[in-house]
């Protein structure tokens, strides 16, 4: 396994020899995203109320397994 400084000085090579401008650009939003960590994702008020009310429903046992959904979901399509 490559050390921290090995790794970096490989990203930096390649990162020198592209000449795409839009991989560029994304490759720099993904590095920044790692970098700012959770303030890469502003909730809106509504957002962080639909979460809690998700959570408090799980929380009260009011949760679908996978296949449970999944047989929801194929019962409604036939509707």
């Amino acid at each position: 396994m490559m050390s921290g400084t090995d790794l970096k000085e490989r990203l930096i090579g390649k990162i020198q020899e592209i000449d795409n401008d839009h991989l560029l650009a994304e490759a720099y939003r993904l590095l920044a995203l790692e970098v700012e960590g959770e303030k890469a994702f502003n909730l809106s008020n509504e957002q962080r109320q639909a979460i809690t009310e998700a959570r408090e429903q799980i929380s009260g046992g009011q949760s679908l397994t996978n296949e449970e959904a999944d047989n929801e979901i194929d019962q409604w399509l036939k509707k």
